[in-house]
């Protein structure tokens, strides 16, 4: 992780994916796979990652809720949706957001670019670029 990317923390306590994200490990992460099938992939993938808890899961959304504590103490939760964007494909977002009023250091991108490493190892092969 880069400099850059710990003094942003300093301030900001949340991150997100997206398709604008002006930093390309930041964007969408899209996958060749009905949204159903994408929905039972990633949900069993994060369900296996130790250290976060599985809060809610609306399928019909495509929303898993995750909840983290960092070595700090302080809370993460984790939105990851599982969008349809056409009838083969899929496409992964995340937000995560800090509890508490100062910066995360980074930590939200970290969880964000774990999350994405644990969902590519997983589907890699159904990944698009």
């Amino acid at each position: 992780m880069s400099l850059k990317r710990t003094l942003v923390g300093l301030f900001r306590s949340h991150e997100g994916t997206s398709d604008r994200a002006k930093e390309p490990a930041l964007k969408t992460r899209y996958y060749n796979l009905t949204k159903d099938k994408g929905w039972e992939e990633v949900s069993s993938t994060l369900k296996k990652i130790p250290g976060y808890k599985v809060l809610h899961e609306v399928q019909s959304v495509g929303e898993i809720i995750l909840e983290k504590k960092t070595a700090f103490g302080r809370t993460l939760d984790i939105t990851v949706s599982v969008l349809n964007t056409s009838p083969s494909r899929c496409a992964v977002d995340i937000y995560s957001a800090s509890r508490g009023s100062l910066g995360d250091l980074g930590a939200n991108y970290r969880v964000i670019m774990r999350l994405y490493d644990s969902l590519d190892k997983k589907l890699g092969k159904h990944k698009l670029d």
